[in-house]
């Protein structure tokens, strides 16, 4: 594990530490001492921590003018012993929401596990969003991780799975990575209707 990185190819644009409105600002990393642990499992230095002992992040893209940001996480996701997302909702979701992101892209691929608990903070999550025409979509979560998010009912507040997770999302830019992310969401959206 401890040689996967957080995806770099967009720091030409974007890079949390430097952002004064990030809750990264500033956060200096050492390239070379290997600081955060997965159980045994030492992760490279590049990956932020937000609390989890068993999940971390990057957050790779934000843009304020179209309101969304790309998160990258890595490890297990685990709301029954950690209430994961409890920290995740308060720690960062909610200062980033604090500057008007409203559209939240969460990418997967490195998440090994999902352990769901309650639906309550994704339930708020939805609902702060869904004011401001926003929304929460994973993309690439394992079946398995998917499966158990379904018997968690996150269905209901969150998006992922079906079209989602056939998004090449490393061939694109955060903007066209967002549009082919709301493509999917509005073409689910009209398939309801019709």
């Amino acid at each position: 594990m401890h040689d996967i990185e957080p995806y770099y190819k967009w720091r030409d644009r974007y890079i949390a530490s430097e952002d004064k409105l990030s809750p990264f600002y500033q956060m200096q990393s050492d390239q070379f001492k290997f600081t955060h642990k997965i159980y045994n499992y030492w992760i490279h230095p590049q990956w932020d921590s937000f609390g989890s002992e068993t999940l971390y992040l990057k957050v790779l893209f934000v843009d304020y003018e179209l309101r969304f940001a790309v998160i990258e996480l890595i490890g297990e996701w685990n709301d029954c012993l950690n209430n994961d997302i409890m920290m995740l909702k308060r720690d960062l979701i909610e200062a980033l929401q604090k500057e008007d992101i409203c559209k939240f892209v969460l990418l997967a691929d490195n998440v090994l596990n999902f352990h769901g608990s309650d639906d309550s903070y994704y339930q708020e999550w939805c609902e702060e969003v869904s004011e401001e025409r926003g929304w929460v979509a994973i993309l690439n979560a394992r079946q398995h991780m998917q499966e158990e998010m379904v018997q968690t009912g996150l269905q209901h507040y969150i998006n992922f799975g079906s079209n989602l997770d056939v998004i090449m999302w490393r061939n694109k830019t955060a903007q066209q990575l967002l549009q082919a992310v709301e493509e999917v969401l509005n073409n689910e959206v009209k398939q309801l209707y019709y």
